[in-house]
């Protein structure tokens, strides 16, 4: 198995306040991990510290290979090779879709814009919105501009995809729309750390559900187990507050 992330002994404090308690995950390439938790716990803390947006106090974290650090070199090495979707779609306004969707590839990875604006259509197709593609973003639905969010991500080609709640801004009737995308990616094989409240999405398409509360990993479960024989009383009681069913597999 070819390791994408390690996190190690992973520590994080603001002030006296501790965000993260010695947080241990792996994820291998083409896994699918899935965080949850109460409001608080950390979750979104994590998966920003695994590209730099958060910086730590102890412990390590590697992304294929490479140590993370304040070295400027060795986070835009990182940066480039982990795609962030965040819960708003931080398009910028004044730019087109497609000028969005360009602006890194040729930017940061110097690639000629033709080939630059292929890649893009490409990914718009793949999340099915290429018909947007010389829109702007307030021309689009909330679903629409989250799926362009993904394909922006999707252009600087990442090893691995990090999802900080990103249905969570969106009206019920577009989630349905970003979730689909999110599947249609993870069964192409795509490695993904995904913090999420939605649980059916969790019971469809994780390896692996990491259930975290104050900042600690109360544990870490194949789905079946998570949901229908979580080890943990804490997990036991988040899963009686949230769930009212969650569709078997």
């Amino acid at each position: 198995m070819i390791k994408i992330v390690e996190i190690d002994h992973l520590s994080k404090w603001y002030g006296p306040f501790q965000a993260l308690k010695d947080i241990n995950l792996c994820v291998n390439q083409g896994q699918r991990i899935v965080i949850c938790g109460p409001s608080g716990s950390g979750k979104s803390t994590l998966i920003r510290c695994i590209n730099g947006l958060e910086s730590h106090q102890e412990g390590l974290i590697k992304v294929k290979g490479t140590t993370l650090s304040d070295n400027l070199k060795t986070l835009s090495t990182i940066r480039q090779s982990v795609g962030m979707v965040f819960q708003q779609f931080n398009l910028f306004n004044h730019l087109t879709i497609l000028e969005n969707l360009i602006l890194a590839p040729m930017w940061v990875k110097k690639i000629p814009k033709t080939k630059a604006k292929e890649l893009a259509m490409h990914y718009l197709n793949a999340v099915k919105i290429a018909d947007q593609a010389k829109k702007y973003p307030a021309m689009l639905s909330g679903g629409q501009q989250q799926r362009a969010a993904i394909a922006r991500s999707l252009c600087m080609q990442p090893c691995v995809m990090l999802f900080d709640e990103p249905t969570s801004a969106l009206d019920p009737e577009m989630i349905k729309e970003v979730l689909e995308v999110m599947i249609s990616l993870a069964e192409q094989g795509m490695t993904m750390i995904c913090v999420t409240h939605e649980m059916a999405f969790a019971r469809r398409i994780a390896d692996q559900v990491v259930f975290m509360d104050k900042g600690e990993i109360i544990e870490s479960n194949t789905p079946n187990n998570f949901f229908d024989n979580p080890k943990e009383e804490r997990t036991k009681q988040f899963l009686s507050q949230i769930l009212h069913h969650v569709p078997k597999n």
